[in-house]
């Protein structure tokens, strides 16, 4: 079947926009635990090795990798167990709030960066050959 340029030209907004669409919510579902980990850090959440024996118990019944929020007398709190390193991530309503921003702003930044490299892809593609 032959297609024509105007064709491809026609079709290529569809692709880039389904491609970016694609993109975003492959990069929710991606967010690897080093990176969560590192968002969480730099959001002011704290690493705490478990050492009681009360932290241990709490800390085995965590779901691993996984914020999860907790309400207390002292206030709201966001935790998250890194079963393999022995760490639990604690974090106040604030430090969550800014692990959301940090995300998000990490989520806009890897889609221009796929969205730039369907540009030149699409340029590269739609460049004369002589």
């Amino acid at each position: 079947m032959h297609m024509n340029r105007n064709m491809a030209k026609f079709n290529f907004p569809i692709v880039a926009l389904t491609l970016i669409a694609m993109a975003g919510l492959y990069g929710c579902a991606s967010l690897t635990t080093q990176n969560t980990e590192s968002l969480l850090s730099a959001a002011g959440f704290g690493a705490h090795t478990p050492s009681t024996p009360k932290q241990i118990a709490l800390f085995n019944r965590m779901v691993p990798y996984r914020i999860e929020r907790r309400v207390r007398a002292t206030g709201v709190y966001y935790t998250y167990a890194d079963k393999n390193n022995n760490l639990v991530y604690i974090g106040s309503e604030s430090e969550y709030q800014r692990y959301k921003q940090l995300a998000q702003q990490q989520s806009i930044a890897q889609q221009q960066i796929e969205v730039s490299s369907i540009v030149e892809q699409g340029t590269v593609y739609n460049s004369p050959i002589f």
